[in-house]
């Protein structure tokens, strides 16, 4: 398995992507389904973010301060999800805003990694090469290993205080 950064982001954003297929292709009715992807949608955002916050984007702002404004941009982009993912986490599946407040979460979360994947992590390769960049991506995977996988976690609480505060 490949320990590139962009590698490793790249398939949790697949995994991500196929569970918003998931949900969006389980119809109107499907209350019970929806919100077991649901669940499995907030601990696959929770991990996420957790390893780009606290790993991907420190670094590439150390090493390539010119892509600072991409990187300010994306720990907003994480905020408004994680806010999602919190009031998601708090809400059932039969709640009324429960399928609205999933699919602007969906949309939100599509166009970050739309914008990751087609123009901030061509700059990030170019600027960073392979070896740094996996030297990147075994942190990642450390952090992985230890992240929170549910947004009450306190280490996942501290990510969204943080984002506020900061």
């Amino acid at each position: 398995m490949s320990t590139d950064a962009i590698v490793l982001l790249k398939s949790d954003h697949k995994q991500i992507r196929k569970l918003f297929r998931d949900y969006r292709g389980a119809g109107p009715n499907a209350r019970v389904e929806k919100g077991r992807i649901v669940d499995s949608i907030i601990e696959a955002l929770t991990v996420h973010t957790y390893i780009e916050n606290e790993g991907m984007y420190p670094q590439v702002r150390e090493l390539a301060p010119d892509l600072e404004d991409d990187i300010l941009e994306s720990y907003e982009e994480h905020h408004v999800a994680d806010v999602l993912v919190v009031e998601l986490a708090g809400m059932k599946p039969d709640d009324e805003r429960f399928d609205a407040k999933t699919t602007v979460l969906i949309e939100n979360v599509e166009h970050h990694i739309e914008e990751e994947e087609q123009d901030w992590f061509p700059k990030v390769r170019e600027e960073l090469g392979r070896k740094q960049l996996q030297k990147i991506g075994e942190r990642l995977l450390e952090l992985k290993e230890k992240a929170p996988r549910s947004p009450a976690q306190p280490s996942a609480l501290k990510k969204t205080v943080d984002a506020v505060l900061q």
